[in-house]
């Protein structure tokens, strides 16, 4: 789970991807390595959809905010996306992880559910303080349940 998507506050997502390009935002790098499958070379549209028959989907923690940029230091006015609305999309849903702090504070919400929960180190530009090989040893931890494959519809969410 992130933050906030970037797209809802009307950035560009062809800039995102430019950005991950560039290893300015490692989600894609990092994701893909989970998975095993090169996600970022594939054009944006078929990420996702790509991402889904790895068990894996995307959801963000916020329905609503405020924000300049993509630094979720600038987050103002945030309004929790539908926990219930996602127990009910996804009722197989075993794991979830956040990626980063800011994401990672409704962990004690998924965990009080039955959820297990892993908080990520953030695949974002402001958290530079590990290298991509760091960041990737947390991130592995989302694949231990994934070698479990999800029903046909069903996704994990991280």
């Amino acid at each position: 789970m992130g933050s906030y998507d970037l797209i809802k506050l009307n950035v560009d997502e062809s800039c995102f991807g430019c950005q991950i390009d560039q290893n300015i935002n490692q989600f894609w790098r990092l994701i893909s390595a989970v998975v095993g499958e090169d996600l970022a070379a594939l054009p944006y549209a078929e990420r996702l959809p790509r991402l889904l028959t790895h068990g894996v989907g995307l959801w963000d923690v916020l329905g609503e905010c405020e924000r300049e940029g993509s630094l979720d230091s600038a987050i103002r006015k945030p309004a929790a996306n539908d926990f219930e609305r996602l127990r009910t999309l996804c009722p197989r849903l075993e794991t979830v992880g956040f990626n980063g702090q800011a994401s990672g504070k409704f962990a004690p919400q998924f965990d009080a559910a039955g959820y297990r929960t892993v908080v990520l180190p953030s695949s974002s530009p402001a958290h530079m303080a590990l290298s991509f090989e760091q960041k990737l040893d947390v991130w592995r931890r989302l694949a231990q349940v994934q070698d479990r494959a999800p029903a046909a519809g069903q996704a994990a969410l991280f």
